[in-house]
């Protein structure tokens, strides 16, 4: 595979967007602003159509216009993290493998990503809305699962010797290595430190080997 999947291939279908036009997508969007802000300050409890509605200095019904239940909100907000997410991946896992300096390029841009809090903030909280939600479940599942499958392609341009179940192994083990950092480094479980930082890039650079 030369090529990132397409980033929206992880993520549920959305519903027919409301409001078209541009206007129409500009208030879309500053809606699905509002959402995250709600979502990243007061967490998935608190996370509802009046508190977006409020967050958003609207009424209810201009929010029910564009998103008419909360399933279709929560949807359209996970879309949205999840195809961000997936774009600035795509670049770094299709470039050429074989450049010098190409998987310390990749490492480092994720764990350097880990230092935007708010992004960090917003992943805990989907990944939250993915232990009580089956839908989000499976978006995020998916999305991991593209993930898991750049990185093999990634692996297997660096390594064509390597069988499949290996290079899909050093995968899945680099995708649970970097987002699992993101816990600690983010500080929401624990804390950064250089030498922690300095054996992270070692090891995750072994997986994707010289």
């Amino acid at each position: 595979m030369s090529t990132a999947p397409d980033p929206a291939s992880s993520t549920p279908p959305a519903a027919p967007a409301r409001g078209r036009g541009r206007k129409g997508a500009e208030r879309r969007e500053a809606l699905l602003d509002a959402a995250e802000e709600v979502l990243v300050a007061e967490g998935g409890p608190e996370w509802t159509m009046r508190a977006v509605a409020a967050a958003a200095g609207v009424r209810l019904g201009h929010l029910q216009y564009y998103f008419p239940t909360h399933a279709e909100l929560v949807a359209a907000v996970l879309e949205r993290v999840l195809r961000r997410s997936a774009e600035r991946l795509a670049p770094l896992l299709s470039a050429d493998a074989d450049t010098p300096g190409a998987a310390a390029a990749v490492v480092t841009t994720l764990l350097a990503e880990q230092e935007d809090a708010r992004l960090m903030r917003l992943f805990v909280e989907v990944w939250a809305l993915a232990a009580r939600d089956t839908t989000v479940a499976a978006a995020v599942r998916g999305f991991y699962g593209d993930y898991r499958t750049q990185v093999t392609a990634f692996l297997t341009r660096r390594h064509p010797d390597l069988p499949e179940e290996e290079l899909r192994a050093r995968a899945g083990v680099f995708v649970m290595l970097i987002e699992g950092a993101s816990l600690f480094r983010s500080e929401v479980a624990g804390e950064r430190d250089p030498a922690t930082d300095e054996t992270l890039l070692r090891t995750a650079l072994a997986l994707l080997g010289p």
